[in-house]
């Protein structure tokens, strides 16, 4: 298959150690047990939007669970629902042929196909084949992984399923449910970052998506019981989860893996002030690393600024490094790519500055080899 040179694949291998890579599943499975529980939807269901209470009735596509190596085993950074670079990923282990031990390859295109059918099969209660899937974003052709989502879309077409790429205002809503280019679409892969379905461009598709109208994947539901920022809250707080009916070692876990966060609003100020350069910032309503600040270069008027309500503060979990054959050093974050509880891939992104980027020069998406 040829690859496009300028998607950001790096030519380095990631090193992950297999006991690091079991602790992380058992995270990932821990969640999704409590995203189905009675109890935690009880605690977190009121917390959230009127969109993110209804039940569609099926999971989300392309979970991605982000973390850090640290001397003390891995750490969840943060969780998302439309996980980009899962692509790229398989991709970069093609390049990178017996240097890596191939981890995504036959059992990321098996997994991750098995999960578009059953999307399908869960919203449509298995009455007819998956036939027609639109992959929406918004301004398409000005998103850095565009190739990757029109390389989605060929390969579900080899599949025997009609793919392509739209923006959100290129699609009709009908009285009978959504269509682009004319066709009816079955299923949605949301890749859009309205993840509550707020803008005025998503009205529709969120009207369609309320009256059952089309699978919308992944939707509001899942974004709220796991990936919205507040929920890494409730996970690190002993107090909360004191609530739930965990056992002794799924409540360590918990409290164990995932750094103690909490809300600017819920804080002193002054004391987290006093103690910025261990911690960072992040705006529990953006994505890709848009408007994270690391404590330790905030300035005291960037700081007055942040919106208490919706700044995630979080101790710092400083990100393993892997060193290049000429002594480069890259940092490192590892991204479990899941359905539900099953783990489709890993990937690495490799990058040099504060935060994750896809623009660092010899850095990207990395073959990861299991060691």
């Amino acid at each position: 298959m040829p690859v496009d040179t300028n998607l950001p694949i790096s030519r380095l291998i990631a090193h992950l150690p297999y006991r690091d890579l079991c602790q992380m599943l058992r995270l990932v499975r821990l969640l999704f047990r409590l995203s189905q529980s009675t109890e935690y939807r009880a605690q977190v269901l009121p917390l959230l939007p009127d969109i993110a209470q209804f039940d569609p009735g099926h999971a989300a596509l392309m979970m991605g669970y982000d973390f850090h190596l640290t001397a003390n085993g891995p750490r969840l950074i943060e969780v998302n629902t439309n996980a980009g670079g899962g692509y790229i990923a398989w991709l970069s282990e093609q390049l990178a042929g017996k240097a890596s031990p191939l981890y995504l390859s036959e059992r990321f295109q098996q997994r991750l196909l098995q999960s578009y059918l059953q999307e399908w099969h869960d919203f449509s209660g298995g009455n007819r084949p998956l036939k027609r899937v639109v992959v929406v974003d918004e301004d398409v052709e000005q998103q850095p992984l565009l190739p990757e989502m029109v390389g989605c879309c060929d390969w579900l077409c080899q599949h025997g399923i009609d793919a392509h790429v739209a923006a959100v205002k290129e699609l009709q809503v009908r009285s009978d449910g959504v269509y682009s280019r004319g066709e009816k679409v079955d299923l949605v892969y949301n890749r859009h970052c309205d993840f509550y379905l707020e803008t005025a461009p998503m009205s529709e598709l969120k009207a369609a998506y309320l009256a059952g109208k089309v699978c919308l994947s992944p939707n509001p539901f899942a974004y709220g019981l796991l990936a919205d920022k507040r929920r890494m809250v409730f996970w690190s707080d002993p107090a909360a989860l004191d609530k739930l009916d965990l056992s002794i070692s799924d409540r360590e876990l918990l409290l164990e893996m995932v750094p103690p966060s909490f809300l600017l609003a819920e804080q002193d100020r002054d004391d987290i002030w006093s103690r910025r350069k261990k911690l960072i910032f992040k705006p529990v309503t953006r994505f890709a690393s848009r408007g994270v600040l690391m404590g330790r270069g905030i300035t005291r008027k960037r700081f007055a600024d942040l919106d208490p309500e919706t700044t995630l503060v979080q101790e710092v979990v400083a990100p393993s490094v892997e060193t290049s054959e000429t002594g480069e050093e890259f940092k490192m974050d590892l991204r479990l790519f899941v359905y539900r509880n099953h783990l489709i891939g890993v990937g690495a992104r490799l990058y040099q500055g504060q935060v994750t980027n896809l623009r660092t020069e010899g850095g990207g998406f990395a073959p990861v080899r299991i060691v």
